[in-house]
């Protein structure tokens, strides 16, 4: 079975880059093995420092008043 996946330009020419004469699922796969993190070769430093603070602050204002809390 087969997945179509978005990756950037840049992940793209690095993953290029190592290919060679093997699939981009074995490079990857490569690069899953215990050791690696999937940031290693897919969108590291995408979001900043604070962006996860944001995201909760933002769902918690988003979804006052939606239900009723029964600890509040």
């Amino acid at each position: 079975m087969s997945r179509n996946i978005a990756i950037s330009d840049e992940v793209y020419q690095k993953l290029a880059r190592e290919k060679g004469d093997r699939s981009f699922s074995e490079v990857i796969e490569d690069h899953l093995e215990p050791g690696y993190d999937i940031a290693d070769i897919a969108g590291e430093g995408i979001f900043g420092p604070d962006t996860h603070e944001e995201i909760k602050a933002d769902i918690r204002s988003l979804s006052e008043g939606t239900i009723e809390r029964p600890n509040e």
